[in-house]
């Protein structure tokens, strides 16, 4: 058993989600970003790769004071849980994602003295030999109470899960910008498929903005 799991990214029109420098780029506009804090005022947690921590510093926290206080009413967290999948435990110590409902996955190769500075600021969660086994962390996420995951990348993490067939749908906005560079990372990189691709059912394609956000639903492995 597992959470729900869908993965939220904007993209540009070329299908980068970030430039060669891999440093964070605005893509979407104020209407896509009110949809991504409602989208994360739904879920139970967010989760991230260690990649995205490592360039953006993303808080995973929701903006919308309403959305925070709607939350609360209902007897939950102000935010959902945050997950950074760290397998070597590279978080820095001053990541704005520490604090509380904030939860560092490990593997047992992780530096004992990262993993002991880390301890400070967050939950440590350790699954895996060499690597993080997402597969098995889905199920300890489900054991913690976690119904519904959103994943905000990167395009590692990404690649990881859907290669696994740990997704059930994928939300991508498509802004209107060219970023180029064949270096520059993709809504899905990792080691790639030659075949057994994985396969989308289209579900919505709405106008937002400038952009366009296409929703897809993973078929079933």
């Amino acid at each position: 058993m597992r959470p729900y799991v869908f993965i939220n990214s904007a993209m540009s029109a070329d299908g980068k989600i970030s430039t060669v420098a891999r440093k964070q780029v605005r893509i979407s506009g104020e209407d896509d970003l009110r949809r991504v804090d409602a989208l994360k005022a739904n879920v139970d947690a967010v989760m991230v790769g260690v990649g995205t921590v490592l360039a953006d510093d993303p808080k995973l926290t929701i903006k919308s004071v309403v959305l925070k206080r709607t939350r609360v009413d209902q007897g939950r967290t102000e935010s959902p849980l945050r997950v950074v999948v760290d397998s070597r435990a590279r978080t820095p110590p001053t990541a704005a994602v520490l604090g509380p409902n904030a939860l560092i996955v490990t593997s047992r190769q992780a530096p004992r003295h990262r993993v002991e500075e880390l301890e400070t600021k967050a939950e440590i969660l350790v699954v895996g030999e060499r690597k993080v086994d997402l597969a098995a962390l889905l199920g300890r996420l489900k054991d913690k109470g976690v119904e519904s995951l959103l994943v905000e990348g990167g395009a590692t993490l990404n690649f990881a899960l859907l290669n696994l067939g740990l997704v059930d749908e994928i939300y991508t906005y498509v802004g209107n910008i060219i970023i180029g560079g064949s270096a520059a990372p993709t809504l899905v990189d990792g080691e790639g498929l030659t075949n057994d691709f994985v396969k989308l059912n289209l579900q919505e394609i709405r106008q937002i903005g400038d952009g366009v956000l296409i929703k897809w639903r993973v078929v079933s492995f």
